[in-house]
């Protein structure tokens, strides 16, 4: 499920489920974590690379059929426990005394972000597309994606995390997931040359990527993504007859209103000097009682069990989520938070 090995100068961490789109489980999870501990004393180990086999993902997210099958039986735990090693492992890779770098290929999403898009340097290349879709599955923007949201410029956090919307190389660039784009052809040089030369060989791989679109929409996210609440949002897109606004109105019909609600709120929260621990620990608060009190069951039984894409949300309409309920949901966990910054 994971293939861990040194290459030269180089700690490999590839990850190996691709018939899954190499989803994480627990045990992915405290395999990366192990290794990062281990190489970190390890003096002959300069710099990390993280990849993953196949080529339509690096990371399409956590393994949330498993999480279903436990949840539907009632057994909240497991997911609450996935959750937390996951969010220790995003920070251990953010926080990582020596340079890692993540290569990611195809779908990158929900957990495959928080392995890829906390690295120090992130490569890019054709076939990219990440994005942060739990909102769809009603649950919010985890794995410390809440954190990078907060970080983009303008509004985009908001108009990424509630819509999910999927950012090709160029506009992962632009709104901070990323650092450079490779062609996918040069991964397996860029690699060997890391790995016989150290960081110093990156640089001579990147190339200009070919072009975004979220620059040219700025100005539309920016207007329409101002408000306070996520019916302050709708609001402003009902409002306006254009192209943006009607695709952007047509992928939040497909949202949970909770989670979307939740969503915006938190990006608020975070405000314009976040950290990870403390997206992390906010993040934790609604994953943890996601199962029990929200869409997510709900959310993965109609886009992965059935497939039939027709979820029955506790909510029929965006508008009908009160301030309170988005409240309970990120009320402090107390003795059972996440413990992200640290205490572990």
């Amino acid at each position: 499920m994971i293939d861990i090995r040194v290459q030269g100068r180089c700690g490999r961490i590839t990850l190996n489920r691709p018939e899954a789109l190499n989803a994480l489980n627990a045990a992915m999870c405290a395999a990366l974590n192990a290794a990062l501990l281990e190489w970190a004393a390890d003096d002959s180990v300069d710099l990390v690379v993280i990849d993953a086999a196949g080529p339509r993902a690096f990371c399409a997210g956590g393994d949330i059929a498993e999480l279903y099958a436990a949840g539907i039986a009632g057994d909240f735990a497991q997911g609450q426990d996935f959750w937390r090693r996951e969010y220790h492992m995003n920070l251990a890779i953010s926080g990582y005394d020596k340079p890692i770098v993540s290569l990611m290929q195809g779908f990158t999403m929900g957990g495959g972000v928080g392995v890829g898009c906390h690295a120090r340097h992130r490569v890019v290349g054709e076939t990219s597309r990440i994005a942060l879709p739990e909102c769809g599955i009603g649950l919010v923007p985890d794995a410390g994606g809440s954190f990078l949201l907060a970080l983009a410029p303008g509004r985009l956090g908001e108009y990424l995390g509630i819509t999910g919307a999927q950012m090709g190389a160029a506009d992962a660039i632009y709104a901070g997931f990323a650092d450079i784009f490779v062609p996918q052809a040069d991964w397996p040089a860029l690699i060997g040359a890391l790995a016989r030369e150290g960081l110093d060989a990156l640089a001579r791989y990147e190339k200009t990527a070919p072009d975004g679109r979220l620059a040219g929409q700025q100005a539309w996210i920016d207007a329409h993504f101002s408000g306070e609440t996520l019916g302050d949002i709708l609001r402003s897109l009902r409002g306006d007859e254009g192209g943006f606004a009607k695709a952007t109105l047509k992928a939040l019909s497909r949202v949970s209103p909770l989670a979307a609600c939740a969503a915006v709120e938190m990006q608020h929260r975070l405000g314009g000097s976040p950290t990870l621990p403390d997206a992390l620990e906010l993040e934790y608060r609604y994953t943890f009682r996601a199962q029990k009190y929200g869409d997510f069951l709900e959310g993965i039984r109609a886009a992965v069990i059935d497939k039939d894409r027709k979820p029955r949300w506790l909510h029929e309409r965006i508008e009908a989520v009160s301030p309170r309920e988005v409240a309970r949901m990120l009320m402090p966990l107390g003795a059972q938070a996440s413990t992200a910054r640290g205490d572990a």
